[in-house]
C-alpha cells in the first residue's frame, strides 16, 4: 500500500526498499547500523526531503524508516542479510550475489517458506547460488584448541594474512560493533595514516575519533604514532590506532605524552580479546572436566 500526506508525498513500498538496502551496506565495507544503511540507502535512492519526513502513523518513526525495516528483515529471511544482538547488519556471501532483477521474487519467496506460522524463518543460501568473486572470502576453517591461549597464534595468523583493504573493513565491523556509528573508511594515500574515521557517542556527548589500522607482524614504533597524531591536528584530538602487532615502550609513552592529544592502541593481543568479546569469526564452547577421587573410593 503506498502512503499518501497532505503534501502528495509518495513513499515507495518496502520491496522497493530492497535492492537500496543491499547496495547501502555494500558502500558501507559490508556492515553498517540501521541508522547508517538508512541514510546511505535514501541517499543511493534519492529520496526527497518531503518523502523523508512522512511519519509513520502517529509517529515518531518516520514511514520510509519504518519500511526499510521490513526490508531488512525480508532480506534477512532469505539468507542475505545477518544481524548481531547489538544491531549492526553485515551482508552474506548469498546477499552479494543477488542482483537487482533478484529482489523481486524475495517477498513471495519469504510469504511461501511460512504460510501458516505467520513468521519470518532465517533461510540459508540457495543451493546453486553464485558466490564467486574476487573479494568472496576463501572456504573457512575452524581451528579449535583447549589448549590456554593458542587460540590467539591461530587467529592472529588468519587476521595477519587477509588482504589489506579487508583488515580495515574488519576493523570498521569491529568499530561498528563496539557502538561507533558513522563509520567511514578513507584510506587516502598521503593523509598521514589515517585510514577512516567514526563517531562514538557516550551518554550525551558525542566524539569524532581517526582510525588507523595496520597489519603487523612486527613493532610498532613512536615515529608511526607521531606521524598519525600529526595528521589529526586540527581535525579532531581522539585517535585509534589499531594494529596486529604490538607497540614499542617508546610508541606507548608516546601515545600518551604529556601536552598531546593522548591516542588508544589496540595490539594484536587486544585484537584478539575483542574479536573473541565479539563474537566475530571466534566461538566459545563449555568444556566438561571429570576428574576421578581415588581417596573417595579407599574410604567407603
Amino acid at each position: 500500500m503506498v502512503a499518501r500526506e497532505a503534501n502528495q508525498a509518495v513513499i515507495p513500498p518496502y520491496d522497493k526498499m530492497l535492492w537500496p538496502t543491499l547496495q547501502a551496506l555494500k558502500a558501507l565495507g559490508n556492515s553498517g547500523s540501521n541508522q547508517e544503511i538508512e541514510d546511505r540507502a535514501f541517499e543511493l535512492a534519492g529520496y526527497a526531503e518531503e518523502q523523508l519526513s512522512v511519519l509513520h502513523g502517529d509517529g515518531p518513526q518516520t514511514e520510509v524508516r519504518y519500511r526499510m525495516a521490513w526490508a531488512r528483515t525480508y532480506l534477512k529471511a532469505v539468507g542475505a542479510l545477518t544481524n548481531s544482538g547489538r544491531g549492526v547488519w553485515s551482508i552474506t556471501d548469498y546477499g552479494r550475489s543477488l542482483s537487482e532483477a533478484d529482489m523481486a521474487g524475495i517477498p513471495a519467496q519469504v510469504r511461501a517458506r511460512s504460510p501458516r506460522r505467520g513468521r519470518l524463518i532465517a533461510a540459508a543460501p540457495e543451493p546453486g547460488a553464485d558466490d564467486s568473486s574476487d573479494t568472496a572470502p576463501a572456504p573457512s576453517a575452524v581451528f579449535e584448541s583447549t589448549v590456554f591461549e593458542e587460540w590467539r597464534d591461530a587467529l592472529l595468523d588468519v587476521v595477519q594474512a587477509m588482504p589489506p583493504a579487508r583488515f580495515e573493513t574488519l576493523c570498521q565491523r569491529v568499530l561498528r560493533e563496539s557502538g561507533f556509528t558513522r563509520v567511514e573508511v578513507t584510506g587516502r594515500s598521503g593523509d598521514g595514516g589515517i585510514d577512516g574515521i567514526g563517531v562514538l557517542r557516550i551518554a550525551l556527548l558525542s566524539f569524532h575519533v581517526f582510525f588507523q589500522c595496520k597489519r603487523y607482524k612486527g613493532t610498532v614504533g613512536a615515529p608511526a604514532i607521531r606521524d598519525f597524531r600529526g595528521a589529526m591536528v586540527g581535525r579532531t584530538d581522539k585517535g585509534l590506532f589499531i594494529t596486529t602487532g604490538s607497540f614499542t615502550p617508546d610508541a606507548k609513552r608516546e601515545a600518551t605524552r604529556d601536552g598531546a592529544p593522548v591516542l588508544d592502541l589496540i595490539d594484536g593481543d587486544a585484537m584478539c580479546t575483542i574479536l573473541k568479546d565479539l563474537s566475530l569469526g571466534v566461538g566459545t564452547r563449555q568444556v566438561e572436566a571429570v576428574s576421578v577421587d581415588v581417596g573417595w573410593f579407599a574410604s567407603v
